[in-house]
């Protein structure tokens, strides 16, 4: 409480660069943050509205996408109003509910990648049984159980961190309001915020890292006992997309928090935060989507059916 009373607002320094390279980056966020909605949200309608792609793998990549839309608006809109602002201050609470909901869509994310990973194993290592191992009565808890894993994680990190002191410095040497960052600024020991961070990041790191590979190690079994090369084929297109972005998710977020506090180098992070925050999220569609058929399918059937209505909505004005 006394934090409350010492700190109301932090002021957001980002990419402090010329006039002209802000409006630059401006313009680059700006489009990779609408690419980045249209891309997200437009998987997700396509996995509602699509029956082709009514089964657990699709709703898991619905929610994955709308985890993604949510992750990267935490974020973006307030770094692309700074840009253009030469008040770059963020209110004590806005800086709070922005690193509570950045941990748990970032944490919320991990846990559905090893779902994720999970699914694939069932589905390929005993087809015959998928309908009934991955039946709503399982899929619909661990959606679930990954967004309250998310929140708890969020409130181990965010609560012992706005309740320090900070009455030195309130400039944030960051576009986000992130743990790291702010515990560079407080004057209080924050030995225990380190721990928190270092054992359990790194928790939920190896905990999910060991599902995706355990599943995979199975996918791998499976995949040699195929005598079908087209079977093999489907198999690595549609799990090759995962693990592209398992990798990519996991190496920036190990980059980031695990690792001794000592070795944080905060202009460095803050490029490595634009990948899994806003570069991460903008990619995951096209990852998922261009390599897997059943999505390109789907994508065409919508195409299809939007240009009948148009055509149909056409010819009734005429």
């Amino acid at each position: 409480m006394s934090n409350a009373t010492q700190v109301t607002m932090f002021v957001l320094k980002g990419f402090a660069e010329s006039l002209e390279m802000q409006i630059i980056f401006f313009f680059l966020f700006l489009a990779i943050y609408l690419f980045t909605l249209m891309g997200n949200l437009g998987l997700t309608a396509l996995v509602i509205g699509e029956s082709l792609l009514h089964n657990p793998m699709y709703y898991f990549l619905g929610v994955l996408s709308l985890v993604d839309a949510c992750f990267s608006s935490v974020v973006t809109p307030n770094m692309l109003t700074d840009f253009m602002s030469d008040n770059k201050v963020i209110s004590f609470l806005c800086c709070a509910t922005q690193a509570f909901l950045a941990i748990t869509f970032g944490t919320t994310e991990c846990f559905l990648l090893a779902a994720m990973a999970y699914d694939r194993y069932v589905a390929i290592y005993n087809p015959l049984l998928y309908s009934v191992s991955m039946s709503p009565r399982v899929y619909v808890p661990l959606i679930v159980s990954c967004f309250v894993g998310g929140i708890l994680h969020a409130i181990v990190h965010s609560v012992p961190t706005f309740t320090l002191d900070f009455c030195g410095s309130h400039e944030i040497e960051h576009f986000f309001c992130d743990i790291p960052p702010l515990l560079a600024i407080s004057c209080s020991d924050t030995h225990t915020n380190q721990l928190l961070l270092f054992y359990f990041v790194g928790f939920v790191e190896i905990v999910t890292i060991l599902i995706v590979l355990i599943s995979y190690g199975f996918i791998l079994l499976a995949i040699l006992r195929m005598n079908s090369a087209e079977g093999r084929k489907k198999v690595f297109s549609t799990c090759g997309s995962h693990l592209t972005g398992v990798s990519i998710f996991h190496g920036t977020l190990l980059f980031m928090y695990v690792r001794p506090s000592s070795n944080y180098a905060l202009e460095h992070d803050m490029i490595v935060s634009v990948f899994y925050t806003i570069v991460i999220p903008m990619l995951n569609p096209i990852v998922y989507s261009l390599r897997n058929k059943d999505v390109k399918e789907a994508m065409k059937r919508a195409l299809k059916k939007n240009q009948h209505t148009l055509n149909s909505i056409f010819n009734i004005k005429h």
